[in-house]
């Protein structure tokens, strides 16, 4: 499912381009959702002990593909 980036939220996993590849990524935070774009710190792979941190950058508007939705209950 796609959603639009300024939609993202911590703990969402969406798949990216990182490290030259796509892949899976866990939204660790949002950092500044300025005017213009999103800027999310995010870990490559489910366990973040295992993960480097890596920062993302989205034109708010981008439709970016959603593998997993945070729900409060996951919390």
């Amino acid at each position: 499912m796609k959603i639009q980036a300024v939609n993202i939220e911590s703990g969402d996993r969406i798949i990216a381009y990182c490290n030259n590849k796509m892949q899976i990524c866990t939204v660790k935070r949002v950092i500044d959702p300025d005017l213009n774009n999103i800027t999310l710190s995010v870990f490559t792979s489910e366990s973040s002990r295992n993960s480097l941190s890596r920062v993302l950058r989205f034109q708010r508007d981008a439709l970016v593909e959603l593998h997993t939705k945070v729900t409060p209950a996951d919390m």
